[in-house]
């Protein structure tokens, strides 16, 4: 799976530093105009190899990220009112994962259903 991310990645960047530079080069001729084509003909190929490749594992994952993550997300998304007022995710030795408040984030929305006491506690 990584393998073929990183062979599109290549090829997606050599696309990016190649494409300005030849087109400097060789503007308006012929030759550069088929290499364009043969190099788009040959990125065209390389992404349907990576989609027959990689379609049967995302097909596999669906139900993971329809039944699980996406529930998930949303309900995080209804709790986090912008990602930037918030540290990094922690670990604790327990294992618990706390999403720290940035100390010089703006107030918090009210939240239904989540009281904030006057020493910042959360009850819930």
């Amino acid at each position: 799976m990584f393998e073929a991310m990183k062979r599109i990645a290549a090829a997606l960047l050599v696309l990016a530093l190649a494409g300005p530079a030849a087109a400097q080069e060789a503007d308006g001729d012929n030759d550069f105009r088929d290499g364009l084509d043969l190099f788009g003909e040959g990125a065209r190929r390389m992404l349907e190899g990576f989609r027959e490749e990689m379609g049967p594992l995302l097909d596999e994952m669906r139900p993971f990220f329809e039944e699980e993550m996406l529930p998930f997300l949303q309900e995080l998304s209804g709790l986090i009112d912008d990602i930037s007022a918030y540290e990094l995710p922690e670990r604790l030795p327990n294992g618990d994962i706390i999403i720290r408040r940035r100390p010089d984030a703006p107030d918090l929305p009210d939240v239904p259903g989540v009281e904030i006491d006057p020493d910042g506690g959360v009850d819930l």
